[in-house]
């Protein structure tokens, strides 16, 4: 499994809350469990006091996407730091028993579970991967959407750094809003001199003064 695999825990784990919205779906722990996907033996070391913990490392991976979303670049490298100092990884190299054509296995770096409890796994994991794209790809690669009020977290990985939404219902979501704004602003302009109705009537009002 390739380390970039493991940005993806990040994401996840920072859009099971929607601030704006007052939405936080991270409330059970089946949902806990739910984040590691198919890495079901470390799901099940979930327990109810794993929620907190969750939350609190979700605070702190979404403050990293604030700080690269805002362009401070030493505030998001500082924040994923502490963050990598506190829940350390385990690296090994694994093979999962595949083999190429050869019959020689296919050997790759993964990234073990940390045995102590579910939330310190998870967020070593989520560190690493998240550590993996920022140094790879750069840290304006870490997003936050631009679809008011959403700002759900994503992974920028379009070839000209050009994302700017979590996902193509977002972004036609804002695109539509943009489109009906023009609208509104074109049909607010007056026919003869192409200036806002407001404005057009506030001339005419200091001519007949």
């Amino acid at each position: 499994m390739e380390l970039a695999y493991y940005s993806d825990y990040a994401v996840r784990l920072v859009n099971t809350e929607e601030p704006v919205r007052g939405k936080d779906s991270l409330t059970t722990v089946d949902a806990v469990r739910a984040l590691f996907g198919a890495n079901q033996e470390a799901a099940r070391r979930a327990t109810d006091a794993d929620l907190t913990r969750f939350r609190g490392v979700r605070g702190r991976l979404r403050a990293v996407f604030e700080a690269a979303d805002g362009g401070d670049e030493e505030l998001a490298v500082n924040l994923l730091n502490s963050l990598l100092l506190e829940f350390p990884v385990s690296p090994q190299i694994s093979g999962h028993n595949h083999r190429d054509d050869d019959g020689r296995p296919l050997w790759h770096l993964h990234l073990s579970d940390h045995p102590s409890n579910a939330t310190a796994g998870y967020a070593a994991i989520a560190a690493m991967g998240l550590a993996f794209h920022l140094t790879e790809y750069g840290v304006d690669r870490l997003g936050l959407c631009e679809a008011s009020p959403c700002r759900n977290a994503y992974l920028d990985t379009s070839t000209n750094r050009s994302r700017r939404y979590c996902s193509d219902r977002c972004a036609t979501r804002a695109n539509v809003a943009a489109y009906r704004a023009r609208k509104r602003l074109e049909a607010d302009r007056s026919p003869s001199t192409g200036r806002t109705a407001e404005k057009a009537q506030d001339s005419t009002a200091v001519t007949e003064r």
